[in-house]
Protein backbone atom coordinates (compact mmCIF):
# COMPACT_ATOMS: atom_id res chain seq x y z
CA UNK A 1 0.00 0.00 0.00
CA UNK A 2 1.39 3.46 -0.78
CA UNK A 3 0.38 5.54 1.83
CA UNK A 4 -0.46 9.87 1.22
CA UNK A 5 1.78 11.77 3.38
CA UNK A 6 1.15 14.99 4.31
CA UNK A 7 3.01 15.39 7.61
CA UNK A 8 4.69 18.44 8.09
CA UNK A 9 2.81 20.70 5.18
CA UNK A 10 -0.12 23.05 6.18
CA UNK A 11 -2.81 23.16 3.88
CA UNK A 12 -5.33 26.19 3.41
CA UNK A 13 -8.85 25.73 2.23
CA UNK A 14 -11.33 28.20 0.66
CA UNK A 15 -14.61 28.02 1.66
CA UNK A 16 -14.08 25.31 4.08
CA UNK A 17 -17.50 25.47 5.99
CA UNK A 18 -19.14 24.78 2.96
CA UNK A 19 -20.33 21.32 1.72
CA UNK A 20 -17.71 20.21 0.12
CA UNK A 21 -14.94 22.45 1.75
CA UNK A 22 -15.15 20.86 5.43
CA UNK A 23 -14.89 17.07 3.71
CA UNK A 24 -11.18 18.28 2.02
CA UNK A 25 -10.17 20.02 4.96
CA UNK A 26 -10.75 16.89 7.33
CA UNK A 27 -9.13 14.60 4.49
CA UNK A 28 -5.94 16.89 3.78
CA UNK A 29 -5.98 16.82 7.74
CA UNK A 30 -6.25 12.70 8.04
CA UNK A 31 -2.84 12.47 5.97
CA UNK A 32 -1.03 14.32 8.61
CA UNK A 33 -1.26 18.16 6.68
CA UNK A 34 -2.20 21.03 9.65
CA UNK A 35 -5.25 22.69 7.73
CA UNK A 36 -6.42 26.27 7.70
CA UNK A 37 -9.99 26.23 7.27
CA UNK A 38 -10.94 29.78 5.38
CA UNK A 39 -14.58 31.19 5.75
CA UNK A 40 -16.58 34.54 4.87
CA UNK A 41 -20.22 34.17 5.73
CA UNK A 42 -19.80 31.43 8.56
CA UNK A 43 -16.85 31.96 10.95
CA UNK A 44 -18.50 30.15 13.82
CA UNK A 45 -19.49 26.97 11.51
CA UNK A 46 -15.43 27.05 10.46
CA UNK A 47 -14.35 26.91 14.24
CA UNK A 48 -16.95 24.23 15.01
CA UNK A 49 -15.30 21.84 12.01
CA UNK A 50 -11.35 22.97 12.74
CA UNK A 51 -12.73 21.99 16.46
CA UNK A 52 -13.84 18.10 14.90
CA UNK A 53 -10.63 18.09 12.77
CA UNK A 54 -8.31 18.57 15.60
CA UNK A 55 -10.34 16.01 18.70
CA UNK A 56 -9.99 13.50 15.49
CA UNK A 57 -6.96 13.73 13.84
CA UNK A 58 -4.45 15.66 16.26
CA UNK A 59 -2.97 17.97 13.68
CA UNK A 60 -2.84 22.10 14.20
CA UNK A 61 -5.82 23.87 13.06
CA UNK A 62 -6.57 27.38 12.20
CA UNK A 63 -9.64 29.35 10.76
CA UNK A 64 -9.29 32.50 9.02
CA UNK A 65 -12.12 35.19 7.08
CA UNK A 66 -11.83 36.55 4.02
CA UNK A 67 -13.85 37.81 0.97
CA UNK A 68 -12.28 36.21 -1.70
CA UNK A 69 -13.53 38.82 -4.31
CA UNK A 70 -11.67 41.45 -2.69
CA UNK A 71 -7.86 41.81 -2.95
CA UNK A 72 -7.12 43.46 0.20
CA UNK A 73 -9.44 41.29 2.15
CA UNK A 74 -6.91 38.04 0.87
CA UNK A 75 -4.06 39.76 1.33
CA UNK A 76 -5.20 40.93 5.18
CA UNK A 77 -6.11 36.78 5.69
CA UNK A 78 -2.51 36.02 4.57
CA UNK A 79 -1.16 38.30 6.58
CA UNK A 80 -2.66 37.28 9.62
CA UNK A 81 -1.92 33.53 8.61
CA UNK A 82 1.89 34.54 8.40
CA UNK A 83 1.71 36.42 11.91
CA UNK A 84 0.03 33.60 14.18
CA UNK A 85 -0.10 30.45 11.83
CA UNK A 86 1.89 28.95 8.81
CA UNK A 87 1.41 30.29 5.67
CA UNK A 88 0.40 27.37 3.26
CA UNK A 89 2.56 24.73 0.94
CA UNK A 90 -0.91 23.43 -0.27
CA UNK A 91 -3.93 25.54 -0.95
CA UNK A 92 -7.71 24.65 -2.08
CA UNK A 93 -9.98 27.09 -3.60
CA UNK A 94 -13.05 25.79 -3.06
CA UNK A 95 -15.19 28.63 -2.09
CA UNK A 96 -18.49 29.62 -4.44
CA UNK A 97 -20.51 32.33 -4.03
CA UNK A 98 -24.91 31.25 -4.64
CA UNK A 99 -27.43 33.13 -6.94
CA UNK A 100 -30.35 31.70 -8.96
CA UNK A 101 -29.73 30.21 -12.01
CA UNK A 102 -31.86 32.06 -15.13
CA UNK A 103 -31.64 31.72 -18.76
CA UNK A 104 -29.38 34.26 -20.12
CA UNK A 105 -31.68 37.23 -21.01
CA UNK A 106 -33.24 37.15 -17.54
CA UNK A 107 -29.88 36.60 -15.45
CA UNK A 108 -28.87 40.13 -13.71
CA UNK A 109 -25.55 41.40 -14.67
CA UNK A 110 -24.58 41.10 -11.17
CA UNK A 111 -24.67 37.86 -10.86
CA UNK A 112 -22.04 37.39 -13.95
CA UNK A 113 -19.39 39.99 -11.56
CA UNK A 114 -20.41 37.70 -8.78
CA UNK A 115 -19.50 34.87 -10.34
CA UNK A 116 -16.41 36.18 -11.81
CA UNK A 117 -15.03 37.45 -8.75
CA UNK A 118 -15.25 34.24 -7.02
CA UNK A 119 -14.38 32.04 -9.65
CA UNK A 120 -12.05 34.02 -11.47
CA UNK A 121 -10.29 36.61 -8.96
CA UNK A 122 -10.41 34.70 -5.87
CA UNK A 123 -8.00 32.44 -8.05
CA UNK A 124 -5.52 35.58 -8.78
CA UNK A 125 -5.67 37.20 -5.51
CA UNK A 126 -4.91 33.87 -3.75
CA UNK A 127 -1.82 32.96 -6.29
CA UNK A 128 -0.63 36.53 -5.10
CA UNK A 129 -0.86 36.10 -1.79
CA UNK A 130 0.43 32.64 -1.31
CA UNK A 131 2.40 31.77 -4.10
CA UNK A 132 5.35 34.08 -3.83
CA UNK A 133 6.55 31.77 -0.33
CA UNK A 134 5.58 28.85 -2.77
CA UNK A 135 8.17 30.19 -5.10
CA UNK A 136 10.78 31.01 -2.17
CA UNK A 137 10.58 27.54 -1.02
CA UNK A 138 10.63 25.93 -4.37
CA UNK A 139 7.41 23.98 -3.66
CA UNK A 140 3.71 23.99 -3.72
CA UNK A 141 0.72 22.63 -4.58
CA UNK A 142 -2.45 24.29 -5.82
CA UNK A 143 -5.76 22.84 -6.31
CA UNK A 144 -9.04 24.48 -7.80
CA UNK A 145 -12.48 23.36 -7.63
CA UNK A 146 -14.06 23.90 -10.88
CA UNK A 147 -17.60 22.15 -11.85
CA UNK A 148 -18.83 19.53 -14.61
CA UNK A 149 -21.09 22.46 -15.72
CA UNK A 150 -17.83 24.23 -17.49
CA UNK A 151 -17.81 21.43 -19.83
CA UNK A 152 -21.47 20.79 -20.56
CA UNK A 153 -23.00 24.78 -20.57
CA UNK A 154 -26.52 23.70 -20.35
CA UNK A 155 -29.54 25.77 -20.01
CA UNK A 156 -29.32 28.57 -17.27
CA UNK A 157 -25.71 27.76 -16.16
CA UNK A 158 -24.51 30.94 -18.14
CA UNK A 159 -23.01 32.88 -15.31
CA UNK A 160 -21.67 29.87 -13.65
CA UNK A 161 -20.25 28.27 -16.73
CA UNK A 162 -18.36 31.51 -17.22
CA UNK A 163 -16.69 32.44 -14.23
CA UNK A 164 -15.29 28.50 -14.19
CA UNK A 165 -13.86 28.56 -17.92
CA UNK A 166 -12.41 32.30 -16.66
CA UNK A 167 -11.15 30.31 -13.88
CA UNK A 168 -9.75 27.47 -15.92
CA UNK A 169 -7.98 29.79 -18.35
CA UNK A 170 -5.99 31.76 -15.04
CA UNK A 171 -5.28 27.98 -13.70
CA UNK A 172 -3.59 26.78 -16.66
CA UNK A 173 -1.05 30.09 -17.40
CA UNK A 174 -0.60 29.91 -13.98
CA UNK A 175 0.62 26.18 -13.95
CA UNK A 176 3.03 27.25 -17.21
CA UNK A 177 4.18 30.46 -15.23
CA UNK A 178 5.07 28.57 -11.73
CA UNK A 179 5.80 24.99 -12.65
CA UNK A 180 10.04 26.15 -13.00
CA UNK A 181 9.36 27.00 -9.04
CA UNK A 182 8.50 23.33 -7.99
CA UNK A 183 5.03 24.40 -7.95
CA UNK A 184 1.88 22.34 -9.21
CA UNK A 185 -1.61 24.16 -10.13
CA UNK A 186 -4.39 21.51 -11.18
CA UNK A 187 -8.18 21.42 -11.05
CA UNK A 188 -11.22 19.38 -9.82
CA UNK A 189 -14.22 19.19 -11.58
CA UNK A 190 -17.13 17.67 -9.47
CA UNK A 191 -20.40 16.36 -11.00
CA UNK A 192 -23.37 16.95 -8.97
CA UNK A 193 -22.15 15.57 -5.53
CA UNK A 194 -23.88 13.99 -2.60
CA UNK A 195 -23.07 15.82 0.42
CA UNK A 196 -24.15 15.92 4.55
CA UNK A 197 -26.92 17.82 3.37
CA UNK A 198 -28.27 15.01 1.30
CA UNK A 199 -27.95 12.94 3.48
CA UNK A 200 -30.01 14.31 6.32
CA UNK A 201 -32.74 15.13 4.00
CA UNK A 202 -32.28 11.56 2.13
CA UNK A 203 -32.13 13.29 -1.15
CA UNK A 204 -28.92 11.19 -2.42
CA UNK A 205 -30.72 9.40 -5.69
CA UNK A 206 -32.15 11.29 -8.85
CA UNK A 207 -32.60 8.69 -11.26
CA UNK A 208 -32.81 11.38 -13.96
CA UNK A 209 -29.43 12.51 -13.37
CA UNK A 210 -27.93 9.18 -12.67
CA UNK A 211 -29.35 7.72 -15.92
CA UNK A 212 -26.68 10.26 -17.87
CA UNK A 213 -23.75 8.70 -15.38
CA UNK A 214 -21.95 5.86 -17.07
CA UNK A 215 -21.11 4.75 -13.15
CA UNK A 216 -24.86 5.18 -12.63
CA UNK A 217 -24.86 7.05 -9.43
CA UNK A 218 -23.67 10.66 -8.71
CA UNK A 219 -20.61 10.77 -6.50
CA UNK A 220 -19.74 11.59 -3.08
CA UNK A 221 -18.10 14.22 -0.88
CA UNK A 222 -15.41 11.96 -0.09
CA UNK A 223 -14.81 10.84 -3.66
CA UNK A 224 -14.12 14.60 -4.63
CA UNK A 225 -11.93 15.29 -1.22
CA UNK A 226 -9.78 11.92 -2.44
CA UNK A 227 -9.16 13.52 -6.09
CA UNK A 228 -7.85 16.93 -4.33
CA UNK A 229 -5.90 14.57 -1.94
CA UNK A 230 -4.41 12.92 -4.91
CA UNK A 231 -3.31 16.29 -6.70
CA UNK A 232 -2.06 17.84 -3.63
CA UNK A 233 0.03 14.89 -2.73
CA UNK A 234 3.41 13.99 -4.14
CA UNK A 235 1.88 10.72 -6.01
CA UNK A 236 0.42 13.61 -8.66
CA UNK A 237 4.35 15.74 -8.31
CA UNK A 238 4.71 15.41 -12.16
CA UNK A 239 0.95 16.35 -12.47
CA UNK A 240 0.04 19.71 -13.67
CA UNK A 241 -2.30 22.09 -15.64
CA UNK A 242 -4.34 19.16 -15.69
CA UNK A 243 -8.37 19.30 -15.71
CA UNK A 244 -9.53 16.46 -13.58
CA UNK A 245 -13.69 15.56 -14.14
CA UNK A 246 -14.50 13.40 -11.04
CA UNK A 247 -18.07 12.73 -12.61
CA UNK A 248 -18.85 9.23 -13.15
CA UNK A 249 -17.96 9.97 -17.09
CA UNK A 250 -20.69 12.36 -17.47
CA UNK A 251 -17.77 14.73 -18.86
CA UNK A 252 -15.44 13.42 -20.97
CA UNK A 253 -12.70 15.68 -22.57
CA UNK A 254 -11.58 14.72 -25.82
CA UNK A 255 -8.04 15.07 -26.68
Amino acid sequence: MIPVDLKGKTALVTGASGDLGRVMAATLARAGADVILHSFSRPEKAEEIAAAIREETGVRTFTAEADMGDLASVMAMKEKIEREFTLPDIYVTAAVAQYAWKEVLDQPVEDYESQFRTCVLQNVFMAKAFVPHMKEQGYGRIVGINTECAMRCGKTESAYDAGKRGMDGVMRVLAKEVGPFGVTVNQVAPGWTISERDRAAHTERDPKYEASVPLARRGTDQEIANAVLFLASDLASFITGAHLPVNGGTEMPAI
